[in-house]
This record gives structure tokens, sequence and C-alpha cells, in this order.
């Protein structure tokens, strides 16, 4: 089956099912949300929900192509996986929803993953909301908990890192948009602000991007 084809399939699970919403939370920033059920976890993490990647821990993996997803035509796809059994129908929606958001305004398109694909996005519902930055040889994982994670700026957000994409407020020229107050950073969280080398692509600092630290 053609990806085109896949990506019907996709679309019709979600049409299919009942118009459901997220759950209710507090208002709080994205990353409020993440940091919130992140806390007390055993996972490993970098900037607060980022797996390390170690062999290339001295340098940023996503200056490199490596950790691109490759393009076909116009269009630039992404297998993902979720098994039924790890979440109900309704939560299963809440991941589609997130990720059908990026066909609305993007090139990415989401298709079930195939047998033949080696690189993949598989979500679960793990200890905390994380992922890892860009893509990675024989497919990743991006953990969204049950209880907390499953939100769809939250799944925009862990999605966003699989896709290359940094914190708003570690860009290159973040100094020219935000001042880190290091003096209100708590002891050990010192990396989670350190600039990264990205490639902005002459886009604008997005002060309201699920992305960005909350003040």
């Amino acid at each position: 089956m053609t990806p085109a084809f896949l990506i019907l399939l996709f679309l019709s699970a979600i049409t299919a099912a009942a118009v459901t919403s997220d759950p209710p939370i507090e208002e709080q920033d994205t990353f409020g949300t993440i940091e919130a059920a992140n806390e007390n976890i055993t996972t490993t993490l970098e900037d607060g929900d980022l797996v390390p990647i170690v062999a290339t821990r001295n340098a940023d993996p996503c200056v490199l192509t490596g950790c691109k997803w490759p393009k076909q035509g116009s269009y630039v796809y992404v297998p993902v996986s979720i098994d039924s059994s790890d979440y109900t129908r309704i939560e299963r929606n809440i991941i589609i929803r997130g990720l059908l958001t990026f066909h609305q305004s993007t090139c990415i398109r989401f298709h079930w993953r195939r047998t033949t694909d080696e690189e993949y996005i598989h979500f679960f519902p793990g200890d905390g909301c994380w992922s890892s930055l860009g893509r990675q040889i024989g497919g990743q994982s991006v953990s969204l908990k049950k209880s907390g994670c499953l939100y769809t700026d939250t799944v925009q957000h862990e999605v966003l890192h699989v896709l290359g994409f940094h914190h708003e407020q570690v860009r290159s020229d973040r100094d020219e948009h935000v001042t880190i107050l290091t003096e209100n950073i708590r002891p050990g969280a010192e990396r989670n602000f350190a600039k990264k080398i990205t490639n902005n692509l002459d886009t604008p600092y997005d002060f309201d991007s699920v992305m960005q630290y909350g003040k």
C-alpha cells in the first residue's frame, strides 16, 4: 500500500470514532504539564523531556542530515504505531488528533507503520512524557503516560522533538528575544537553558509555541 492510501486509513480511524476532547486540566503551559508528569520518574532525561542520545551527546544531532526524516516529493512521510492494548480508543484518538494537526499546516504526513518501515515512531504509556531528538535508526519510542500526558499540545510537543525541534528558548538566536534569569533556575537544571546550534529556517521566534517554556 502507498503512504497516501495509508494516510486515508489513518484519517478514517479518527473520523469513524466518537469525537472526544482532551481530559480536563488546570490551566498551565505545555511544559508545566510535562514537568508535572515527569516529576520523580526514573528515566534519565535532558532538557526536561529528552532521552539522551549517547553517541552524539557532545554535539547537536539535529544539525546533522542523518536525524532528518526523508522527504518524498512534496511530503515527509513518518510511520507511526500505537498498540491497541496500550491505550483505550479515546486515548488513541487524542494521540491521533495531535498528529493530524501537522497535516493541516505542514508537509508532515503520518501513516501507520508497515512491516517494511525500519524507522518509525511508537507511542506507548511509559512513566512520563518524553521522546528523543530527531529520527533514530531502528525506530524510536515516545512515552505518553496515560495520566498527565494525553493532551493535544503534549503530543505535538513530543512529536516536534522527534521531528528534530528543540525547545524554543534554546534556539541559537534566543538572546535576541528572551532573557534567561539564571538566578531563578533550579539547581541542577542549568543545562536545560543552554543554547543549541539550531537551524531556524528563517522562522520568527514563537512565544506561543508548544515548545516554549512558560514565563
